[in-house]
């Protein structure tokens, strides 16, 4: 039997002091709750993601259709023609 938890997720930006200790203050969370800590370090060397500089990237590109409804398979290899 499959026993389904719960987890509510909180963000905070916090500082290490000098000596590494990380303080947390003003949690959410009740007096003697259990938690899950993930800790993720923010490299001072990460690039903002690029903006597309359009919605619509591909608009004015050159596309070519030669026979843009003719099958990919010739008719005389359709068993179900034969």
């Amino acid at each position: 039997m499959l026993k389904a938890t719960v987890m509510n997720a909180h963000k905070f930006a916090v500082t290490l002091s000098e000596d590494g200790t990380l303080t947390l203050n003003g949690l959410p969370i009740r007096a003697r709750e259990s938690v899950e800590i993930i800790i993720l370090e923010q490299s001072q060397q990460s690039q903002p993601l690029p903006v597309l500089q359009s919605e619509h990237p591909l608009r004015g590109s050159v596309i070519r259709y030669d026979e843009p409804f003719e099958s990919v398979i010739a008719a005389e290899d359709w068993d179900v023609l034969q």
